[in-house]
């Protein structure tokens, strides 16, 4: 068996739709049992986002992200009756948050839920119509039950036995056409892995049932060596090892959600990232012993980032100031990214300003705090960083001959992840100067 996920983009509309059903044939013909998970259709969950936002500011318009959904129904095909169940829960849920005027948690994730829904429900009946037996399943029916963390839930401890006897149930002949990002607690509560979470289920779907590959099917020609909006000179990577795509991924490469190889790296399974709309392209595979010669692997960013720097006299040789501020931040909930330190300041990131204001607040107390905002973290990652001679030179030579001033940096002794802070505005200019080095030079 072998798990294949489609992101939005892939299952947009019709013609997008067809290609998958010609991809997942081909897997078929291999002699492989595909299980085939599925985000919403293209744009139809920030719809539902949006719709539930406005009903709880007391404007309820449930029929226009019902109607969003309707013309790729219509396009496909398929009978009304699929969906109309769902749609009336969804006018019923709607109204509901328009009543109380509030939106919970626990309320965006049901209704973050139904886009998912829909889709599988459609594609389903659409392949089975072209002569694909389907069946289409929430995924919480095949044993996925998570805790109650709604935005970033994750199953219970055990799911995968649970999963393993609900899939051997299935007739091996029916293809199931599943839920991504959502699940359901054991009390029946809806929730999501979080946004883009799609990834992680079809990896934790995979480490469960031991499959012999995962697929991430969207629409470029696998990892690239940086965003191809920002580089159009940006390339594949055809390989490379699963702490190379964490760091990216975690580090802002669109092309994974950053806990998506957890599971795959803890079941050694590979995973292979794909191009929908190219699907005779290799992409790119990502296992425990690939190995990449190029001295760097990729350039990823994270933009919108705040830096909370503490400077204090009393930190130079007194024991236990970093322990008060690490512990500062915990309270707060502050996810830090980077950290640098000094014998009299420490600076560090994060991407929720709320608990970072939260924190220096408290902070204030220890020394002089400063808050920073509108910053990126720019992640160069490569297994041979730490062996290559010369390449920070390369890497902040090239900065600087775009005059981008870099205000963090952060690298830890064998390292494959060099990392550094620069302002938002200037993240283009950088990617494209470091990228121009790294990869399109003569010793790239």
């Amino acid at each position: 068996m072998i798990v294949m996920k489609f992101g939005g983009s892939s299952v947009a509309d019709r013609p997008q739709i067809e290609k998958v059903r010609s991809i997942v044939a081909l897997e078929q013909a291999k002699g492989h049992r595909p299980l085939v998970v599925c985000s919403a259709h293209k744009g139809i969950t920030d719809a539902l986002v949006n719709a539930a936002k406005e009903a709880a500011g007391g404007r309820l318009d449930a029929e226009a992200v019902i109607a969003k959904q309707e013309r790729v129904r219509q396009e496909l095909g398929v009978a009304e009756a699929v969906l109309a169940p769902l749609y009336q829960e969804l006018r019923d849920l709607l109204r509901g948050l328009s009543l109380v005027r509030e939106l919970s948690p626990r309320s965006l994730d049901y209704v973050s839920s139904f886009g998912e829904r829909f889709s599988v429900r459609v594609i389903a009946a659409f392949f089975a119509q072209l002569g694909t037996p389907s069946q289409a399943f929430d995924v919480w029916d095949l044993g996925f039950v998570t805790d109650a963390n709604f935005g970033n839930a994750r199953p219970l401890a055990g799911y995968e036995a649970n999963v393993r006897e609900a899939v051997a149930k299935l007739d091996p002949e029916v293809m199931p056409i599943v839920t991504g990002f959502i699940g359901k607690t054991a009390s029946g509560e809806v929730t999501t892995v979080g946004r883009n979470g799609s990834d992680l289920t079809a990896t934790l779907l995979g480490s469960a049932l031991e499959v012999s590959e995962v697929q991430i099917w969207s629409d470029t020609d696998g990892v690239m060596t940086a965003d191809p909006r920002i580089v159009g000179q940006a390339r594949n990577i055809p390989e490379m090892r699963f702490d190379e795509a964490s760091e990216l991924a975690y580090f802002g490469s669109r092309m994974l959600h950053p806990a998506t190889l957890l599971p795959a790296m803890s079941a050694n399974i590979p995973v292979r990232v794909l191009n929908t709309n190219r699907a005779d392209h290799p992409g790119t595979v990502i296992t425990r012993q690939a190995i990449n010669a190029n001295r760097v692997t990729s350039i990823a960013y994270k933009e919108k980032q705040f830096v909370l720097t503490v400077s204090s006299t009393r930190m130079f040789g007194e024991a236990g100031f970093l322990e008060r501020v690490f512990e500062t931040c915990r309270q707060c909930g502050v996810v830090v990214d980077l950290v640098t330190t000094s014998e009299v300041s420490i600076s560090l990131t994060g991407n929720a300003e709320g608990p970072i204001r939260a924190a220096a607040t408290k902070l204030a107390e220890l020394g002089e705090v400063s808050v920073d905002e509108g910053r990126s973290i720019v992640a160069v990652v490569g297994q041979h960083l730490a062996s290559r001679r010369g390449i920070g030179a390369e890497i902040f030579g090239a900065l600087a001959r775009v005059a981008v001033n870099v205000e963090m940096i952060s690298f830890a002794k064998g390292s494959i992840n060099l990392s550094f802070v620069l302002s938002d505005a200037d993240v283009g200019k950088a990617i494209g100067a470091l990228h121009e080095v790294l990869f399109e030079g003569p010793a790239s």
